[in-house]
C-alpha cells in the first residue's frame, strides 16, 4: 500500500511545543505574555529549520484533568494556536491534555488550526488521571455541530501512559480497524511512555490493514527514523527535538536541524 499525504505532503515531520504551564495548574509561574512569546520563538526555529507541520500541547500543565479543563485553558491555547500559526504559515495542531478533545477541537476551530490530537477516542482504557472511556460519537457530532469538519482528527490507539487490560483481548490490529470504522482521520501509534520507540512490528501490521493515514507518536530520533520512514505517513517529534532529547527542555535548533538533514536525505 503507498504511503498518504498527510496535511498536503508525502511524510510530514510534526514539531511539538509544550507550552508553558498555563494559568491555574500547578507549575504556572504568572507570565502569559513569556508563554505566548516561548512558543512563538520555538515555532520560528521549527520553520527555519524546515519543519513540515507544528502541534501545540499543554505537557507542563501536569497533573492533567480528565476530560474537562477550564476556559482558562482553552482561551490562553487558542491564542497561542492562532499566534502560532499566523507566524509559521505552516501546518498546526493542538492537543489539550488530558483527553479534552472537543475543548482541543474548538481552540482549533477559533484559532483556524488544522487538525487536532484525540486520546480515547475508541476504546476505554486506564490513564495517569483513571478511566478514559471512548468519545468518537460525541467528538464527531460537536466537531459537525460546530461546523469544523475541515479540522482534522488524528487518534492514538493503545496510548502511551495507559493500562490496556481492560482491553486485551482486543489487540492493535481491530483498535486501529475501529478507529477507521468511526471516521478518524489518521491512528498514531507510540510506545509505552514519552520518548518510548513504538514497536515497528504493530506499525507494519496496522499499516497494513487500515487505508487510512497512520502517524508515529513518541519515539523517534535521528537514528531510528530510517527504520519506521516508510510505514509511516507522519512523524511527531517532540522529545528529540528538545536540549538533551528531554521533553522539559527549550526546542534546540540544532537537533531540529540534524533530524530534519536525515529525513531529508530519506525524502
Amino acid at each position: 500500500m503507498k504511503n498518504k499525504k498527510l496535511l498536503g505532503m508525502n511524510k510530514a515531520v510534526i514539531g511539538m511545543i509544550h507550552v508553558d504551564a498555563l494559568p491555574g495548574t500547578p507549575k504556572y509561574k504568572g507570565d502569559v505574555d513569556r508563554i505566548i512569546n516561548k512558543a512563538l520563538k520555538e515555532a520560528m526555529i521549527y520553520k527555519n529549520s524546515g519543519i513540515d507541520a507544528i502541534a501545540i500541547e499543554n505537557m507542563h500543565d501536569r497533573p492533567y484533568l480528565k476530560r474537562n479543563v477550564g476556559p482558562e485553558i482553552i482561551s490562553l491555547m487558542t491564542i497561542i494556536g492562532h499566534e502560532v500559526k499566523m507566524a509559521s504559515q505552516l501546518p498546526c495542531g493542538i492537543q489539550i491534555l488530558a483527553g479534552a478533545n472537543k475543548e482541543a477541537l474548538a481552540a482549533a476551530h477559533s484559532a483556524g488550526i488544522d487538525f487536532i490530537r484525540a486520546e480515547g477516542f475508541v476504546f476505554a482504557h486506564v490513564a495517569d488521571e483513571g478511566v478514559m472511556e471512548s468519545d468518537a460519537g460525541e467528538l464527531l457530532r460537536y466537531r459537525k455541530q460546530i461546523g469544523a469538519e475541515d479540522i482534522l482528527i488524528f487518534t492514538d490507539i493503545k496510548k502511551k501512559h495507559s493500562s490496556h487490560s481492560i482491553t486485551s483481548d482486543v489487540n492493535i490490529i481491530e483498535t486501529a480497524k475501529a478507529a477507521e470504522f468511526f471516521l478518524s482521520d489518521g491512528v498514531i501509534l507510540t510506545g509505552i511512555s514519552t520518548g518510548e520507540e513504538t514497536d515497528i512490528n504493530e506499525l507494519k501490521k496496522v499499516r497494513g490493514i487500515v487505508k487510512i493515514p497512520v502517524l508515529i507518536g513518541s519515539g523517534l530520533t535521528a537514528d531510528n527514523i530510517e527504520k519506521y520512514f516508510p510505514s509511516a505517513d507522519a512523524f511527531i517529534i517532540g522529545s528529540y527535538f528538545k536540549r538533551r532529547g528531554d521533553w522539559r527542555n527549550d526546542v534546540d535548533a540544532d537537533r531540529v536541524k540534524a533530524f530534519m538533514n536525515t529525513i531529508n536525505k530519506l525524502k
